[in-house]
């Protein structure tokens, strides 16, 4: 029998993105009973302060919380981290230093599928919060594969703001898609190759083939790779979670 190791899902940020993530992992899992499915705990608490306000310094740092979420996945048993939220990722590098088990990046997986996507030196379209943005966790991850990242501007930034507020209040309409697509549009419209749907609030509302370039879907990537590894069809990896420690830094000092 081959090893099977138990996927822990840090959620709640926000509750939607959360079950998308459980979906997409159930949906990529071979089974044909209940028994063949994968051991997936769930610890979504959705109190965890807002990400993108503590990034522009309008809010609490989350990554106690983060902490507290993370230990208590590892204490009931699971042997991989995966968090659906892009913006939380800035906060991981430290989570990580606190546990022992590998917290699974889904800006990594998804800067590498983008990689084989498209030619080197190729623009790809970032649709993301406002943190995320500012953060620049896709920003670097591309370019350290010989992509560059372009990002709205603030007019189709408030656009794809405005959608992500519409999911997170439960309005997955035709309003919110609008909103999305229109600020993907431009994205296309001034040269990007592909287009990231960098927020996991997003793919919930962006139609697939939309538009003339790939549309990649990170939750569904990072579910891949939560199923190829918890099957053992791929190594469980080292703690590689990507983020900068320099966020939780700076808000520390601020708030001391």
């Amino acid at each position: 029998m081959m090893q099977r190791y138990t996927i822990g899902i840090l959620g709640g940020m926000g509750p939607l993105a959360t079950v998308d993530l459980y979906r997409k992992i159930i949906e990529l899992t071979p089974a044909t009973c209940d028994q063949d499915h994968l051991h997936v705990i769930i610890d979504a608490d959705p109190r965890i302060p807002d990400r993108t306000a503590a990034l522009l310094g309008n809010g609490p740092d989350p990554t106690p919380w983060l902490i507290a979420s993370a230990q208590r996945l590892e204490a009931a048993g699971a042997d991989l981290l995966l968090v659906p939220c892009n913006t939380a990722h800035a906060f991981l590098a430290a989570v990580q230093q606190l546990i022992s088990i590998p917290i699974i990046s889904m800006i990594e997986e998804t800067a590498e599928q983008v990689s084989r996507l498209v030619p080197a030196g190729s623009l790809v379209g970032i649709l993301a919060t406002a943190g995320t943005i500012a953060s620049r966790l896709y920003q670097e991850a591309l370019a350290h594969r010989g992509l560059e990242a372009l990002v709205p501007d603030s007019e189709h930034q408030a656009l794809v703001t405005n959608a992500i507020s519409r999911v997170k209040a439960g309005k997955l309409d035709t309003e919110t898609t609008e909103l999305a697509l229109t600020a993907g549009s431009w994205l296309v419209h001034c040269g990007a190759r592909a287009l990231v749907l960098g927020c996991t609030e997003l793919p919930l509302v962006f139609p697939e083939g939309a538009l003339p370039v790939p549309i990649v879907d990170p939750t569904r990537l990072l579910a891949e790779a939560a199923v190829a590894i918890a099957r053992g069809e791929r190594p469980l990896p080292s703690q590689t979670a990507s983020g900068s420690s320099v966020w939780t830094e700076k808000l520390s000092a601020k708030q001391a």
